[in-house]
């Protein structure tokens, strides 16, 4: 096979896996509100991280021609009228205060579910969503200018420095019962995004020492492993999640000019050792290997305890898994890795080739491309099978039932990011990134 031939092939796969993946914000959503499920469970709560995605993704949708423009420009509006127009106030059922929203919202009333937290991290998620959306839908029609005043309006309501509660930095959560959680965003976290918003705010800006205070804590992070220095996160998310949004190829505020480094090569070499601790797999879980990895925050099968192979393993429900460091159990989540695209396609191409060769993640009824995770060593049963996926039996390995909002995203706004850079080209053109990365620091790159 030439390379032309290579290369087709790899945007047939390409297509076929965001067209997928994208059924997911077709369908999983509430179009009178524009509210996105979390997850396909039934009776599943909104998502408001999983709406900023699904913003983000309409226009990639657009450009590809996954849903008319049209609809697209419906369901975008639905979405910011709802949330301008939902309840702000200390009630406990409301949908937001201070600007800032509920972390999961009912999907028919959009009120708050339950006694989750006013959650800062996934109101920038879902705000980020919004900037993006206004700034791809520029047309002169009412609809188009209105997408854009509420986008900004949504933006400008954003109460930054109140989430500082009076600190320097800004803090995860509040909640009407308690108040302000006790912890803040501090350290390397994929809170870079939300740094930017605040700093690019023109009405409640977050002051320049809390970006100074943020990166203050990235000391203990910096890393020798495997014999490179980093900057380290277990999870790959965190490496990621920023730059769903953020060109950071060759910017560097003060941390990284002082490491002669950037965050874009940082998840470079995140991904590449992802991949080598799979290689070396050194508590011997089935199918690691260099086509079979992605650690993150995540599911799994547990929390269960079983011997397999005569070795003690512990299996974890939710936890942050990441490696080289762990926590491991044998779980894999292919968005994480669909999602280092734009940093190293030259290996994750050929994993997102021996995922689907693998066909327990594209099911015949309807799924949404990947499912969430998997784990090829929790059903072993002391099974010894060969990494190639026409040896492996479906049955033997345990699949996530679900998909998840927050997981879906990712794969469609990287491989665009990958292919054409509309996202970032997008968020380039944004007056308030420009003044967010520049007020951290940033220098280089794209950045006038």
């Amino acid at each position: 096979m030439d390379e032309s031939d290579a290369m087709s092939d790899d945007n047939l796969m390409l297509d076929q896996l965001q067209r997928g993946t994208f059924e997911y914000f077709r369908k999983e959503v509430n179009p009178a509100n524009g509210l996105v499920a979390d997850c396909t469970k039934t009776d599943p709560v909104c998502s408001i991280a999983a709406v900023g995605l699904a913003l983000t993704a309409y226009p990639v949708a657009v450009e590809r021609g996954f849903l008319n423009r049209t609809l697209a420009i419906e369901r975008t509006l639905a979405t910011l009228r709802f949330f301008w127009n939902s309840p702000q106030g200390e009630q406990p059922d409301a949908t937001g205060y201070k600007g800032f929203y509920y972390h999961f919202l009912d999907m028919q009333t959009g009120q708050r579910s339950g006694h989750v937290e006013l959650s800062t991290i996934d109101t920038a998620i879902l705000i980020a969503g919004a900037l993006a959306a206004a700034l791809y839908f520029s047309g002169v029609t009412p609809a188009e200018r209105e997408i854009r005043e509420l986008a900004d309006q949504l933006y400008q309501r954003v109460d930054w420095l109140w989430a500082l509660n009076q600190g320097r930095t800004v803090v995860l959560g509040w909640t009407p019962e308690t108040g302000f959680y006790g912890y803040r965003w501090k350290g390397y976290n994929e809170a870079l995004l939300l740094y930017i918003l605040g700093l690019g705010s023109p009405t409640y800006p977050l002051p320049i020492e809390s970006y100074q205070e943020f990166t203050a804590g990235y000391q203990v992070h910096w890393k020798q492993v495997y014999g490179h220095e980093m900057l380290y996160a277990g999870s790959l998310f965190i490496h990621q999640l920023p730059q769903f949004w953020l060109d950071l190829r060759d910017l560097q505020d003060d941390f990284m000019r002082e490491k002669q480094w950037d965050y874009f090569e940082n998840s470079r070499l995140a991904t590449q050792l992802q991949q080598e601790y799979a290689i070396r797999n050194p508590f011997q879980f089935n199918l690691y290997h260099e086509h079979c990895w992605g650690f993150t925050a995540s599911e799994g099968p547990g929390p269960d305890s079983r011997q397999i192979a005569g070795i003690d393993r512990y299996f974890f429900g939710y936890e942050q898994r990441g490696a080289p460091f762990g926590p491991d159990d044998g779980t894999i989540a292919p968005w994480v890795a669909v999602a280092s695209l734009p940093f190293v396609p030259e290996i994750v191409l050929p994993t997102i080739r021996y995922f689907q060769a693998l066909n327990i993640h594209e099911p015949a009824d309807g799924g949404y491309g990947f499912k969430a995770t998997f784990n090829a060593t929790y059903q072993a049963n002391d099974q010894e099978f060969d990494v190639e996926p026409t040896q492996i039996k479906s049955n033997a390995i345990w699949v996530s039932p679900w998909y998840y909002g927050i997981n879906q995203g990712p794969i469609i706004l990287m491989i665009e990011n990958y292919r054409t850079q509309l996202i970032w080209r997008l968020m380039q053109q944004s007056p308030y990134i420009q003044v967010g990365l520049r007020k951290a620091g940033f220098r280089g790159g794209w950045l006038p």
